[in-house]
């Protein structure tokens, strides 16, 4: 089963990935406050597809393609299993595991990720933030 996602353009050191993955829509949001993003003036959220047999590959190139100088994720998921990618660190979260997302949003914290970006649930099926 293909996973679906999002990935924040901005949060790209190398944007080149974006041309190795499926995209197939794309939103633009002005930064506020909330964001806690005060470097960029807008994040332009990429709907994505990727394949699950290149699942673990392209989870590897965003790693590498995040922002080395601030904290980002990207994330991607299908009904089962969950990738939350932040730069040198992949999570493959089991989704009905309330312990493996409690370890990613500790991660998360631990970098300076506001709580509630990180703020996953196991119930949710499809990318809601």
């Amino acid at each position: 089963m293909n996973y679906q996602g999002v990935i924040i353009e901005e949060s790209l050191e190398n944007k080149d990935i974006l041309k190795d993955i499926h995209v197939f829509g794309t939103k633009v949001e002005k930064v506020s406050g909330k964001h806690k993003t005060p470097w960029v003036k807008q994040w332009t959220l990429h709907t994505v597809e990727v394949p699950e047999n290149q699942a673990d590959g392209v989870a590897e190139k965003i790693s590498e393609a995040l922002d080395s100088e601030h904290a980002w994720y990207a994330d991607f998921k299908n009904d089962t299993t969950h990738y939350i990618i932040f730069r040198g660190k992949i999570f493959k979260v089991n989704r009905s595991s309330k312990e493996q997302y409690d370890e990613v949003v500790k991660f998360g914290i631990s970098l300076g990720i506001p709580d509630y970006q990180v703020a996953f649930s196991p119930k949710i099926k499809k990318w809601e933030r």
